[in-house]
């Protein structure tokens, strides 16, 4: 991978992006794709805070989305953190190409930033992103937060064929792209992302967090990953009753946990 950097002036003009952003152009090793990420480098720290992106938004989210704007990149900002937020594919569900694509990403901030610890802290998609990398590269993890997360994407996408409707039938449209086609169709790409049962390789620091009334991703997702991590030095898992999908964005304590593991 190869990617160059050029200031990201068109978006600052619109006020969204704070001074230093960066733009990062890049071509995927693995097929060409040609793709982008922001960048925010860090006040004097080597730690950097990854953002993945939730379904339907891009890798601009963390900057433009004014509440996790205000409260999350303001927090990391404080701390001094490094902040790489990329587009990723859009709507990948952290497919096997966006695995090899986020490896490169960190393996150059390693190379051009000093990048020491990196953390993954995001929720939807982008949190079951950040399990699915972590089990596939936990080398690279030194903790994670998952928020309204999805940890089997097969038994997520059989969930979604049976609550069809709205954006619902959008996801289960581009898992299935992302992956290849249906469960039935390419079980060894869905096999290989299966969270649950890889979660024998998450044994960085983990926050884990759903609300119990999701109708987007259900709470059942959350509950087989918490029962196989119980106990696990680290996890941390916490259920909101009657939560939406959104409540463990803000109600889960996440930004505390986060300065607990810097």
């Amino acid at each position: 991978m190869a990617p160059g950097l050029d200031p990201a002036a068109d978006a600052a003009a619109e006020g969204c992006f704070p001074a230093g952003t960066l733009r990062l152009r890049y071509v995927s090793p693995v097929d060409g794709h040609a793709d982008w990420a922001l960048l925010l480098p860090p006040s004097g720290a080597t730690t950097w805070l990854v953002a993945l992106h939730g379904h339907g938004s891009g890798g601009d989210q963390l900057f433009t989305r004014p509440d996790i704007r205000d409260a999350w990149l303001a927090h990391y900002r404080r701390r001094g953190l490094g902040v790489l937020s990329p587009h990723l594919r859009g709507n990948a569900w952290m497919s096997p190409a966006a695995v090899a694509d986020l490896h490169g990403l960190l393996a150059w901030l390693r190379q051009h930033w000093g990048a020491g610890r990196v953390v993954l802290f995001s929720g939807s998609m982008g949190g079951t992103g950040n399990l699915i990398y972590a089990v596939q590269h936990p080398e690279d993890v030194r903790a994670v937060a998952a928020l309204g997360a999805a940890t089997d994407l097969a038994a997520y996408w059989r969930w979604c064929q049976a609550h069809p409707g709205g954006v619902i039938d959008e996801i289960a449209a581009a898992v299935a792209h992302a992956y290849g086609g249906p469960p039935g169709q390419a079980p060894a790409a869905y096999g290989a992302h299966q969270v649950v049962a890889g979660a024998h390789r998450l044994s960085m620091p983990v926050l884990l967090a759903h609300g119990g009334a999701d109708a987007l991703i259900p709470v059942q997702q959350a509950r087989i990953l918490a029962d196989r991590l119980a106990g696990q030095a680290g996890f941390v898992y916490r259920e909101l009753p009657n939560g939406d999908h959104d409540a463990p964005l803000h109600g889960a304590g996440g930004l505390a946990w986060l300065d607990a593991q810097l």
